[in-house]
Protein backbone atom coordinates (compact mmCIF):
# COMPACT_ATOMS: atom_id res chain seq x y z
CA UNK A 1 0.00 0.00 0.00
CA UNK A 2 1.28 3.40 -1.04
CA UNK A 3 0.71 6.25 1.45
CA UNK A 4 0.75 9.86 -0.74
CA UNK A 5 1.33 13.04 1.36
CA UNK A 6 0.52 16.17 0.05
CA UNK A 7 1.98 20.08 1.22
CA UNK A 8 2.04 23.29 0.25
CA UNK A 9 -1.33 24.46 0.05
CA UNK A 10 -2.81 27.00 2.31
CA UNK A 11 -4.04 30.55 1.36
CA UNK A 12 -2.85 32.52 -1.73
CA UNK A 13 -4.15 35.52 -2.90
CA UNK A 14 -5.43 36.08 -6.87
CA UNK A 15 -2.97 36.40 -9.16
CA UNK A 16 -0.74 34.91 -6.97
CA UNK A 17 1.16 31.27 -6.89
CA UNK A 18 1.54 28.94 -4.85
CA UNK A 19 3.34 25.53 -5.46
CA UNK A 20 1.98 21.96 -3.97
CA UNK A 21 4.48 18.87 -3.44
CA UNK A 22 3.28 14.92 -2.96
CA UNK A 23 5.97 12.57 -1.63
CA UNK A 24 5.34 8.78 -1.84
CA UNK A 25 5.48 6.49 1.08
CA UNK A 26 7.54 4.39 -0.66
CA UNK A 27 9.73 4.25 -3.79
CA UNK A 28 7.15 2.54 -6.46
CA UNK A 29 7.20 3.69 -9.87
CA UNK A 30 4.02 3.82 -11.44
CA UNK A 31 3.74 5.11 -14.53
CA UNK A 32 1.74 7.91 -14.13
CA UNK A 33 0.95 10.64 -10.90
CA UNK A 34 -1.82 13.04 -11.20
CA UNK A 35 -3.59 16.07 -9.52
CA UNK A 36 -7.34 15.99 -8.83
CA UNK A 37 -8.95 18.41 -6.52
CA UNK A 38 -12.47 19.00 -4.97
CA UNK A 39 -13.76 22.30 -4.91
CA UNK A 40 -16.46 22.98 -2.32
CA UNK A 41 -19.93 21.35 -2.57
CA UNK A 42 -18.47 19.43 -6.07
CA UNK A 43 -16.86 16.35 -7.12
CA UNK A 44 -13.39 15.55 -7.27
CA UNK A 45 -12.25 16.95 -10.61
CA UNK A 46 -8.96 16.29 -12.67
CA UNK A 47 -6.54 19.24 -12.78
CA UNK A 48 -3.31 17.35 -14.42
CA UNK A 49 -1.12 14.49 -14.76
CA UNK A 50 2.28 13.47 -16.07
CA UNK A 51 4.32 10.86 -16.90
CA UNK A 52 6.75 8.17 -15.18
CA UNK A 53 9.61 10.33 -17.57
CA UNK A 54 8.37 13.62 -16.71
CA UNK A 55 8.47 14.29 -20.55
CA UNK A 56 4.33 14.10 -21.17
CA UNK A 57 1.89 15.93 -19.34
CA UNK A 58 -1.90 16.37 -19.86
CA UNK A 59 -4.33 19.36 -17.98
CA UNK A 60 -7.68 20.41 -17.50
CA UNK A 61 -9.21 23.38 -19.62
CA UNK A 62 -9.57 25.14 -16.95
CA UNK A 63 -5.57 25.64 -15.46
CA UNK A 64 -3.65 24.77 -18.74
CA UNK A 65 -1.26 27.80 -18.92
CA UNK A 66 -1.47 28.52 -15.07
CA UNK A 67 -0.30 24.77 -13.75
CA UNK A 68 2.74 23.00 -14.73
CA UNK A 69 3.06 19.84 -13.12
CA UNK A 70 6.68 18.05 -12.62
CA UNK A 71 8.09 15.54 -11.07
CA UNK A 72 11.76 15.13 -9.65
CA UNK A 73 12.24 10.74 -9.98
CA UNK A 74 15.84 11.22 -7.81
CA UNK A 75 13.74 12.82 -4.46
CA UNK A 76 10.20 10.95 -5.86
CA UNK A 77 8.34 14.03 -5.43
CA UNK A 78 5.68 15.49 -7.89
CA UNK A 79 4.80 18.85 -7.78
CA UNK A 80 2.05 20.97 -9.00
CA UNK A 81 2.94 25.10 -9.61
CA UNK A 82 0.15 26.90 -9.53
CA UNK A 83 0.41 30.23 -10.99
CA UNK A 84 -2.62 33.32 -11.85
CA UNK A 85 -4.61 32.09 -9.46
CA UNK A 86 -8.31 32.68 -8.77
CA UNK A 87 -10.78 32.12 -6.54
CA UNK A 88 -12.42 29.28 -8.08
CA UNK A 89 -9.07 27.61 -8.05
CA UNK A 90 -10.08 26.67 -3.75
CA UNK A 91 -10.51 23.46 -3.52
CA UNK A 92 -8.85 20.44 -1.77
CA UNK A 93 -5.86 19.19 -3.56
CA UNK A 94 -5.49 15.54 -3.99
CA UNK A 95 -2.01 13.69 -5.56
CA UNK A 96 -2.97 10.06 -6.86
CA UNK A 97 -1.24 7.20 -8.40
CA UNK A 98 -1.41 3.82 -9.83
CA UNK A 99 -0.40 1.20 -11.84
CA UNK A 100 -3.25 1.93 -14.36
CA UNK A 101 -2.76 5.65 -14.34
CA UNK A 102 -1.49 6.10 -17.87
CA UNK A 103 -1.89 9.90 -18.08
CA UNK A 104 -5.54 9.11 -17.43
CA UNK A 105 -8.29 12.09 -16.18
CA UNK A 106 -10.58 9.45 -14.62
CA UNK A 107 -10.73 8.82 -10.83
CA UNK A 108 -11.02 5.36 -11.35
CA UNK A 109 -8.04 4.85 -13.26
CA UNK A 110 -6.34 5.63 -9.74
CA UNK A 111 -5.57 3.45 -6.62
CA UNK A 112 -3.46 5.81 -4.44
CA UNK A 113 -4.54 8.96 -2.81
CA UNK A 114 -3.26 11.04 -0.45
CA UNK A 115 -5.35 12.72 2.43
CA UNK A 116 -5.25 16.15 0.26
CA UNK A 117 -4.26 19.33 0.83
CA UNK A 118 -6.34 22.73 1.33
CA UNK A 119 -5.72 25.96 -1.07
CA UNK A 120 -7.73 28.60 -0.63
CA UNK A 121 -7.30 32.14 -3.06
CA UNK A 122 -8.53 34.59 -2.20
CA UNK A 123 -10.21 37.51 -4.45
Amino acid sequence: QVQLVESGGGLGQAGGSLKLTCTPSSRDSFSSWGWFRQPPGKEREFVAVVSLSGRNTRYADSVKGRFTISRDNAKNTVYLQMNSLKPEDTAIYYCATGPRATLGAELEQYDYWGQGTQVTVSA
